[in-house]
């Protein structure tokens, strides 16, 4: 069975549903015979990379939410983490682009690595506030995946294979985060419950029948799923 996923670091429930789907995975009776891949998706590919935003700003601007709605959407996130032992601490969150992470990550599945690079660009994220756009600091977090990135991230190496990830989302209308597809045919949208991703894992396994799930997504960040800025 071949897992892709489409998300982006900047994702708060790219990270639970990843988590939720690791969980499931580990409680799956054929995990060995899975195979996952991580696929780039840019939020917002304009950002700059110092753009000096508070998640808290980011959420009003674009979601046009009031103070009081991005202060309760912030918080809906943070409590999806705790309740799945993530930490995502928004007031430490450095808002940047994440283009050159997503280079990275796609440098590491050459490695073998991507799953342990992902996880690890997620944590200095939305845990550390660590600025995922620093090349210095991207080196680091390589060097503690056991990866040497100086030549790819210090040149433009990798770019096109994350610009191909991204056409290849676009064309398919995926337009909201996180994005999970089971052999190339069933779908599942946004961070759903443990649950709900072992209950497709042993279905697409024994069934070669269409299976979709998820939920209808309005424009904003919540319920499971963060969208692209809608101008």
């Amino acid at each position: 069975m071949k897992i892709e996923i489409w998300s982006d670091i900047a994702c708060p429930y790219c990270y639970v549903g990843k988590s939720h789907l690791d969980t499931a995975l580990q409680q799956f009776e054929f995990r060995d015979q899975v195979e996952v891949l991580l696929h780039s998706f840019e939020l917002e590919p304009d950002i700059a990379e110092n753009s000096g935003e508070s998640q808290h700003a980011a959420v009003m601007r674009k979601y046009r939410q009031s103070d009081k709605l991005a202060r309760e959407t912030l918080d809906r996130a943070t409590s999806a983490g705790k309740a799945v032992g993530v930490v995502i601490d928004f007031d430490k969150v450095i808002t940047t682009n994440t283009f050159k992470a997503h280079r990275l990550i796609r440098f590491a599945a050459m490695e073998g690595k991507e799953n342990e690079m992902k996880d690890r660009l997620f944590k200095a994220y939305f845990s550390e506030g660590k600025n995922i756009s620093d090349i210095s600091v991207l080196k680091e977090l390589a060097s503690e995946t056991g990866i040497d990135a100086r030549l790819v991230l210090e040149n433009d190496l990798f770019s096109a294979q994350v610009r191909k990830d991204e056409k290849d989302a676009r064309l398919s209308g995926i337009r909201s985060v996180p994005f999970f597809l089971f052999d190339s045919k069933y779908s599942v949208s946004g961070a759903q419950p443990i649950s709900t991703f072992l209950e497709v894992l042993e279905k697409v396994w024994s069934e070669n029948v269409p299976l979709r799930t998820g939920t209808q997504i309005e424009n904003g960040c919540s319920d499971g799923v963060c969208n692209v800025n809608s101008l």
